[in-house]
C-alpha cells in the first residue's frame, strides 16, 4: 500500500490493531489490508515476585495497553495526517495460562497468578493421572485445583475463570470467550468439538462435589471460540479503556482473544500439519502441529493447539533468555565503567558472533539458565549456575557458545521425547523471538539442537502482536470457509523473505555433547536449588 493507500485504508476504519501482552514488552501492531505493519507502539513492564508468587498488577495491564495503543494513535497521526478513530478490526493476545480468577461483582479475588509460577505440583499431578492427559504445572486449571487443595478461603466466591488475553478482551467487550489456542492452555481441549474435553469436565466436576464447591467447572470458564469467529465488539467503556482521549469509535469487531503460542504460529505460518515454530524469549516453546495423537502421556510435553483446534504437541521451557540477558547487562556494565559508550545492541551483535567460534561442545563448560522452576528437569525452583572445571576451556568464545546453548537444554530434552520416541516428522520450523535477534547466529544454535533446518522470516521480529493482528484480518477478510492455513499461505506469506540456516555437522555433534554434560550436571542445579533457600 502507498502513502495515499494507507491515508484511505485509515480514515476509512480498514486497518486492523494487533496487541499482545508478552512478559517484559507489551507491544501493539496496526495493520493495513495487504497485512504489512503501518505503525507500532510497545510499553515495557516486568513481572513482580510478591509474598512467594510471580505476577503483574492489573493497573500496570491498562498502563502498558494504552501507553501502546497512544504510540500508534501519535505515529499515524504523525505520518499520515490522520486521526486513528476507526478501526476495521480488532484482536488481543497474552501469555498463556495462569490464573485470573474473578467474584460475580468482577473483583479479582487474589493476585494473577502467571505462567512462571511453579507451585502447583500436587495439583498438576493429580489431574495427570485423573484426566491421563498431561496437565502442566502453569495451567489455570492446574492453579484452580491447587488453590482447592489448599482450602484458599476464595475459591467458592469463583464466578469467572479467565487467561490474561480473555481478562483484557473482558473488559473491552463484556464478553467471556477465549480462543481455543489460549484455552487449551487453562483445561484439555476436544478437537472434534473445538470445546473444553466435555469427559474431563464431567470428571472434575465430580472433584467439586466431593469439596462441597457450589459451582461447576463450566460455569466459570470463558466459552470456547475458533479463528474466524466474530468475539464481541468494542463496548463504549472499553473504548475508553483503550483510548483515554475518547477519540476512539465503538462498535468495532474483535476476533477471539489469542494466547502467545498461537500467535506465533499464525505469525510464522506454522499452523498447517508437519510444521513448527519456536518462540524463544524470557521463555521457550516449541510448537509442532501432528498428524496423528502422541501413543502416550508425556509429562514433559503439553498437548494445546492452534488457533482453529488442530493438535499441537508443545515443549516449553520456563527459562531461555533472562541469564543471558543479564551476563550481556554485566558486560555493558563493565564497558560502562570504563567509560565507553557501546549501543546494547552491538553489544548483543558482538557476544553472540563471540559464540560461533567458540568450540563446538562449549569446551566443557557448563550453564544452567534457570531463574525460575523448570518442569522438563522437575526443578521447582532455579538457581543460575555456571560451572566448569580446572581442566575446561575457558574464553569468552565458548562462554557464550555455552550460555546459548543452555538456553535450549531443557527445551532440547523434551523435544528428543517426539522426535526420537514419537518419530514425529516435521517438514519446516520458523523461530521468531528475541533470542534470534542477532542474524544467524540463535538460527544456527537452534537447528543443531533440533537438527533440522530453522527459518526467520524478516516479518518475525513483528512477532504475536502482528500474528493477533492476522487473526483479526482473517475475521474480517477471509472469504467464506477459507481454512487458516490457506489463508496465509495464499494472502499472507505468498513469497514472504527470510533467511534459512541448515544444521552443521559439527554444530549437531558439538550439542549433543554438551547436552549430555547438561543432563549429568543437573544433580548440581539440584544441590544449589536445595542448598539456597
Amino acid at each position: 500500500m502507498n502513502r495515499d493507500d494507507i491515508q484511505k485504508a485509515i480514515a476509512g476504519g480498514e486497518t486492523l490493531l494487533g496487541i499482545e501482552f508478552g512478559s517484559t514488552r507489551i507491544k501493539a501492531v496496526l495493520i493495513g489490508e495487504d497485512h504489512a505493519p503501518i505503525a507500532s507502539g510497545s510499553h515495557a513492564w516486568e513481572n513482580r515476585y510478591e509474598d512467594g508468587i510471580w505476577t503483574y498488577a492489573l493497573e500496570d495491564v491498562w498502563t502498558g495497553l494504552q501507553e501502546s495503543y497512544r504510540q500508534i494513535s501519535t505515529a499515524v497521526l504523525e505520518r499520515y495526517n490522520t486521526p486513528l478513530q476507526r478501526l476495521g478490526g480488532i484482536g488481543f493476545s497474552a501469555m498463556m495460562h495462569g490464573y485470573l480468577a474473578f467474584d460475580h461483582k468482577g473483583n479479582l479475588l487474589v493476585p494473577f497468578r502467571t505462567w512462571r509460577n511453579t507451585i502447583t505440583g500436587q495439583a498438576a499431578e493429580e489431574l495427570t493421572q485423573l484426566f491421563q492427559f498431561n496437565i502442566p504445572l502453569r495451567w489455570s486449571i492446574a492453579h484452580l485445583h491447587q488453590a482447592i487443595l489448599n482450602k484458599e478461603p476464595h475459591v467458592p466466591n469463583i464466578s469467572f475463570l479467565t487467561t490474561l488475553a480473555g481478562y483484557v478482551h473482558w473488559k473491552l467487550t463484556g464478553q467471556k470467550v477465549l480462543g481455543v489456542g489460549d484455552a487449551s492452555g487453562m483445561f484439555p481441549i476436544d478437537s472434534t468439538t473445538n470445546d473444553f474435553d466435555e469427559h474431563k469436565i464431567k470428571l472434575f466436576n465430580a472433584r467439586l462435589k466431593k469439596e462441597n464447591i457450589g459451582w461447576k467447572l463450566r460455569d466459570i470458564l470463558p466459552k470456547v471460540l475458533v479463528a474466524g469467529e466474530q468475539a464481541g465488539v468494542l463496548s463504549e467503556e472499553g473504548a475508553k479503556l483503550l483510548d483515554p482521549t475518547g477519540q476512539l469509535q465503538t462498535g468495532i469487531p474483535l476476533c477471539p482473544p489469542e494466547g502467545d503460542a498461537g500467535t506465533g504460529m499464525v505469525a510464522t505460518n506454522s499452523v498447517a500439519a508437519r510444521t513448527g515454530n519456536v518462540s524463544a524469549g524470557t521463555s521457550v516453546f516449541a510448537m509442532i502441529v501432528l498428524e496423528k495423537d502422541l501413543s502416550k502421556v508425556y509429562p514433559e510435553i503439553d498437548l494445546v493447539t492452534t488457533p482453529t483446534g488442530k493438535p499441537v504437541a508443545m515443549v516449553h521451557s520456563n527459562n531461555c533468555t533472562s541469564d543471558l540477558n543479564a551476563w550481556v547487562n554485566l558486560f555493558h556494565e563493565f564497558t560502562a565503567a570504563l567509560g565507553m559508550e557501546i549501543n546494547q545492541d552491538r553489544l548483543y551483535e558482538v557476544l553472540y558472533q563471540m559464540a560461533l567460534t567458540g568450540d563446538a561442545d562449549g569446551g566443557g563448560l557448563l550453564a544452567y539458565n534457570y531463574f525460575s522452576g523448570e518442569h522438563i528437569t522437575h526443578l521447582e525452583a532455579g538457581r543460575p549456575l555456571f560451572v566448569r572445571t580446572p581442566e575446561s576451556h575457558f574464553n569468552l568464545s565458548n562462554f557464550m557458545r555455552v550460555h546459548l546453548f543452555s538456553a535450549l537444554g531443557a527445551l532440547k530434552i523434551g523435544l528428543d521425547i517426539l522426535f526420537e520416541q514419537e518419530q514425529v516428522k516435521i517438514d519446516r520450523v520458523l523461530g521468531h523471538g528475541g533470542f534470534f535477534k542477532t542474524p544467524k547466529v540463535g538460527q544456527r544454535f537452534m537447528a543443531a539442537a533440533m537438527n533440522v533446518p530453522v527459518s526467520v522470516m524478516e516479518s518475525a521480529g513483528e512477532g504475536g502482536a502482528w500474528g493477533i493482528a492476522l487473526l483479526a484480518a482473517y475475521l474480517r477478510q477471509r472469504p467464506a470457509n477459507q481454512p487458516l492455513e490457506s489463508y496465509l499461505a495464499q494472502r499472507v506469506f505468498a513469497g514472504a523473505a527470510g533467511t534459512t540456516v541448515a544444521p552443521q555437522r559439527v554444530d549437531v555433534e558439538g550439542f549433543a555433547a554438551f547436552i549430555e554434560r547438561y543432563k549429568r550436571g543437573l544433580s548440581i542445579e539440584r544441590a544449589a536449588v536445595d542448598a539456597l533457600k
